[in-house]
């Protein structure tokens, strides 16, 4: 066991993010391209140093803004796990903390600080090629949409993708995004609507123009479903 007054070995933290939304029924993660080495020129996620001064959150929520110009109005935010593997970044030993958002309608990214660009991409094909992102950005999306895919059959986490207002056929294509699959929507329907506190019916329809007009519901207080949606 060291003693006191030894001197410990020098690492640095950072903060990465898993931002996820669905746009166009599609799952997507919010990337930067790097400007600068290492990985200058190539996708990753966004993140950064923490500050002495910071704590993990702060860093987050700053590293966000300054990357991509999204506000701190991050949506569900929850902490992911820690990567420290001694090779996972070329500068020396950094070990990262990464974060999950969850965003509803995010407005369009503006690449700041040390990104070239901010984009939208869908997480599929980033799934699909290890090689595709920066790092070891990979695992750390990998996980972070397991993570969303998992929590969204016993939370109410889906709600976190929606308006205010929203029709139960919308909430199940958010469910199919995320998990990448089909959802029966009678079945669907059933299971959302008969667990309490999931969803909550209002006295507002959609207004028809494609079709019978849908009720509209909102989110219910439940943060934990009883029973689970389960993927299969």
């Amino acid at each position: 066991m060291r003693g006191m007054a030894e001197t410990f070995d020098r690492f640095a933290v950072t903060v990465d993010l898993v931002i996820l939304t669905v746009q166009r029924d599609t799952l997507n993660v919010l990337t930067v391209t790097r400007a600068n080495p290492p990985f200058q020129g190539r996708i990753a996620l966004p993140g950064g140093f923490v500050e002495a001064t910071e704590n993990l959150i702060t860093a987050a929520v700053r590293e966000l803004a300054e990357e991509t110009g999204l506000s701190q109005d991050v949506g569900h935010l929850e902490q992911l796990a820690s990567y420290g593997d001694p090779d996972r970044d070329p500068r020396g030993r950094v070990i990262t903390v990464a974060y999950l958002a969850l965003l509803a309608d995010p407005p369009a990214p503006v690449a700041a600080s040390d990104a070239a660009d901010a984009q939208w991409l869908a997480v599929e094909p980033l799934l699909a090629d290890p090689s595709a992102l920066a790092f070891d950005h990979h695992r750390i999306l990998t996980d972070g949409v397991e993570r969303a895919r998992s929590k969204l059959e016993y939370s109410s986490l889906a709600v976190q993708f929606c308006p205010t207002e929203f029709t139960i056929a919308a909430l199940r294509r958010i469910y199919e995004a995320v998990w990448g699959t089909t959802v029966d929507p009678r079945n669907f329907h059933r299971k959302v609507t008969g667990t309490p506190g999931f969803v909550v019916a209002t006295d507002r329809y959609t207004d028809g123009d494609r079709g019978r007009p849908a009720r509209l519901y909102q989110a219910g207080p439940a943060s934990q479903l009883h029973p689970p949606l389960l993927r299969r």
